[in-house]
């Protein structure tokens, strides 16, 4: 992640509170220690699929039946920014993972494909305190189910993992579907 500017000692306690709850989640994947991060009645949004929970009890059963058994073994998350501000952090960054198990939480219903994903993610948290009190969570879900081949490209306008490159690599070029619609005179180069 870039250097980001000294954070002020609120922005801080914020941070170090996303900090942890990712820790309950991704190291101890413990679904008691990540309500135990959260405000007495959370709210998990994950809006492309509309899965979450909301409440205490849902939020739990949540993390504890879909999410933290369905972490794939070899996911990787590369941040990429990290803004804090009002009672508020919004966290961008790119997953990558293998799809080799079920993952309800993002793809409810379909079985491992065993293919390879490279997703840009952004996750917006309120906090109440220095409890979170909510997250939505926004990825592309069209970008997810071209490159597990359960949506064909052809003449869609979707990328696939090409545009969570193109968040990590300013050389990556822009506009192809642009170019692909008008192949010349395009006002994009």
């Amino acid at each position: 992640m870039p250097q980001q500017p000294a954070l002020t000692a609120p922005e801080q306690i914020l941070s170090d509170a996303w900090d942890e709850h990712l820790r309950t989640e991704f190291s101890a994947h413990s679904a008691d220690e990540a309500i135990a991060t959260m405000a007495a009645n959370p709210l998990i949004n994950q809006v492309p699929v509309m899965i979450g929970g909301n409440g205490k009890e849902e939020v739990y059963a949540f993390y504890a039946k879909y999410f933290l058994s369905q972490i794939p073994p070899d996911m990787e998350m590369t941040p990429v920014s990290r803004t804090i501000g009002q009672g508020r952090l919004v966290y961008e960054i790119v997953i990558r993972f293998t799809h080799t198990i079920p993952m309800d939480w993002m793809l409810p219903g379909i079985p491992p494909t065993g293919k390879r994903v490279e997703v840009a993610l952004v996750v917006v948290v309120q906090f109440d305190g220095d409890k979170l009190a909510h997250e939505h969570l926004y990825w592309d879900q069209a970008s997810v189910l071209m490159q597990l081949g359960l949506l064909p490209g052809g003449g869609l306008p979707v990328v696939g993992a090409e545009g969570a490159r193109s968040v990590l690599d300013r050389s990556i070029p822009l506009n192809g579907l642009l170019r692909r619609v008008h192949p010349l005179g395009s006002a994009v180069s």
